[in-house]
């Protein structure tokens, strides 16, 4: 079943209820992301000492510890669940817009991608593998950016005329 720019002749109910949703869900998408960036520094050595500590850095301004197992795999679990949620309601109305195909397939499928390398990435650097942190950083920012198109688009649909 294909969908060609339905969302353009949705009910003004319907348009109002996305944006709403899509209003709210970037609000705490964005407000995570920015979460990220005050505790990584948006860098490797950010994102490794994040998981990793930095007990043996002399020069520390803030000491950080090494996140126990327990930590890690609830941190790797409520972002992967609620992730997917996320980005599955997201495609369903990216769906409905009248985006090329090809494209609006990306960014549909992407995203899933992105989370499990990203906390599959978290999860094992945090076993040792410190290279991760690069797949880490590459992954969630194809991530930002596939959230921030598929929001560009669904604002567009939804604000065109009939």
């Amino acid at each position: 079943m294909q969908i060609h720019g339905a969302i353009h002749q949705f009910p003004k109910e319907i348009k109002l209820l996305i944006l709403a949703f899509v209003c709210t869900l970037s609000i705490g998408f964005f407000g995570g992301i920015s979460f990220v960036r005050d505790t990584t520094n948006s860098n490797p050595k950010g994102i490794e000492q994040r998981y990793l500590g930095n007990e043996n850095d002399e020069e520390a301004t803030t000491m950080k510890f090494k996140k126990s197992s327990g930590e890690i795999k609830t941190l790797v679990h409520n972002h992967i669940l609620s992730l997917s949620v996320i980005f599955f309601l997201l495609a369903i109305i990216l769906a409905t817009t009248s985006v090329n195909a090809q494209l609006k397939l990306f960014l549909m499928i992407e995203p899933f991608v992105s989370i499990i390398c990203t906390f599959g990435g978290i999860y094992l650097m945090w076993t040792g593998i410190t290279w991760m942190k690069y797949v880490i950083m590459i992954s969630g920012l194809f991530m930002t950016l596939s959230f921030t198109a598929s929001v560009f688009f669904i604002f567009k649909g939804v604000l065109a005329k009939n």
